[in-house]
């Protein structure tokens, strides 16, 4: 296969990848948002699905694409490596310069992808409903109100816990 033919397949690659990613994130969102946007929606908490599958199951889908798309793109890059040292030389072409901005933009592309194992998740246990900030209605307000409030509803703040 000729590079021309091979180039395009894994941009067309790309581009589908790239497209079912962003219809499984509006699925999510939209269709199959989160529990507490259901409860909004449907006055009750409901299981939402699509195909047997829900929000978590799709998510998996919309991760393993990024994979794709990530290993796709090293690929294409790797493909066109030789176009792009002279395209970033005629855009940035003082040669100091040049290596500096190559790299601020390496540092911060593996920032990006690395950051999510560089932060710690914010734990709150779970109330009665299991669901997200079931327990005191889900604002940082509200939870000060049931710690104030005791079992009896809305007490008195300024008495203290």
């Amino acid at each position: 296969m000729d590079r021309s033919k091979l180039n395009f397949i894994i941009d067309a690659l790309m581009f589908l990848c790239l497209m079912a990613m962003a219809g499984l994130g509006f699925l999510m969102k939209y269709i199959l948002p989160p529990g507490r946007e259901v409860v909004a929606r449907y006055g009750r908490n409901l299981y939402l699905s699509w195909l047997g599958w829900d929000r978590h199951d799709w998510g998996d889908v919309h991760l393993y694409l990024a994979f794709a798309l990530l290993a796709l793109l090293a690929l294409h890059l790797i493909l066109h490596w030789h176009l792009i040292p002279g395209l970033f030389a005629r855009l940035v072409p003082d040669p100091r310069l040049r290596h500096k901005v190559a790299m601020v933009f390496v540092i911060l592309g593996l920032l990006l992808i690395y950051f999510p194992f560089l932060i710690t998740p914010d734990t709150q246990p779970r109330g009665r409903g299991g669901g997200y900030r079931s327990q005191a209605g889900g604002s940082a307000a509200s939870m000060a109100l049931s710690r104030h409030s005791g079992p009896g509803g809305a007490g008195n703040l300024a008495a203290g816990p």
